[in-house]
């Protein structure tokens, strides 16, 4: 295993000697959210907006953030290599109870991780990936990023299973997202994504493409997408922060639109790597 430095509870040391107790509430009942900022070459990409999701989670699942967000950066700062692209992951949870109980324990202090890894590019990025549609079986609050991910994980993996790299979820008959990404299609032309709610999680990411779409005069709205709809779509994308924007060119196994990444994804994809290097 690499023996990186992160941060736990007040100490830099190596992963391999990162412990917590066997009573932690994030080991025992997944109580607790995680935060994924991308960072490019050190510099932290739309850091105020994932500390915001980050306060929104904690607030969803009713706890106070342990730090403002200039001890945040600071937190982050020695676990950075500014020669490469990287990703933070951190997590909180509600800390070590002295007996395991559904109750929230009382003056238990958090448990706060951070590590960084770096961003491996993804295969497929530039041909097209396969992604398949699955009924939606998660939780009435998927717009907080919390730990409790095992939905998630069987979807994911419900994908890979049949050769594919994403799952993109359906419930009542309409997109939700993806097992772990925002869905953006193109249909006639217009670039639609599903509207914010509890049923996804609104990505940075997401955001970031919606404001480029409407600085360079793209057609976007946020809306609901039938399945039909996402069948019949031209351009298929799924976005994340690590693994940016990616197109689907094939859905359940028939290809989307002609089977290649389409001329709307090949725009914003450019505008993406510009506004990046823009910030760099």
């Amino acid at each position: 295993m690499e023996n990186k430095i992160v941060y736990l509870n007040g100490d830099y040391l190596p992963l391999t000697e990162a412990k917590i107790s066997v009573l932690d509430r994030g080991f025992l009942f997944a109580d607790g959210i995680y935060e994924v900022i991308p960072v490019y070459q050190g510099r932290l990409f739309h850091w105020q907006a994932h500390l915001q999701r980050l306060d929104d989670s904690l607030a969803g699942i009713r706890m106070a953030n342990p730090y403002s967000s200039e001890q945040w950066l600071a937190l982050f700062a020695p676990l950075l290599d500014a020669s490469k692209d990287q990703y933070i992951y951190l997590q909180i949870t509600r800390g070590t109870a002295a007996k395991r109980d559904h109750a929230f324990p009382e003056n238990t202090a958090p448990t706060v991780f951070i590590m960084s890894s770096d961003i491996v590019p993804v295969a497929g990025k530039y041909t097209g990936i396969k992604a398949v549609t699955l009924t939606d079986s998660r939780w009435l609050n998927c717009h907080l990023k919390t730990i409790a991910l095992l939905a998630n994980i069987l979807h994911r993996q419900e994908a890979v299973d049949q050769d594919s790299m994403e799952a993109i979820l359906i419930k009542n008959g309409y997109v939700t997202e993806g097992a772990a990404s925002n869905v953006f299609v193109v249909i006639k032309g217009v670039l639609l994504t599903p509207p914010k709610s509890n049923a996804i999680l609104s990505g940075i990411t997401r955001d970031v493409i919606l404001e480029l779409a409407a600085k360079n005069d793209m057609v976007y709205c946020e809306d609901v997408i039938s399945l039909a709809e996402l069948k019949s779509a031209e351009e298929i994308w799924v976005t994340s922060s690590t693994r940016e924007i990616l197109p689907v060119v094939e859905l359940d196994g028939l290809a989307v639109g002609e089977g290649k990444c389409g001329p709307v994804w090949q725009a914003m994809e450019q505008l993406f790597q510009a506004y990046k290097q823009s910030l760099l």
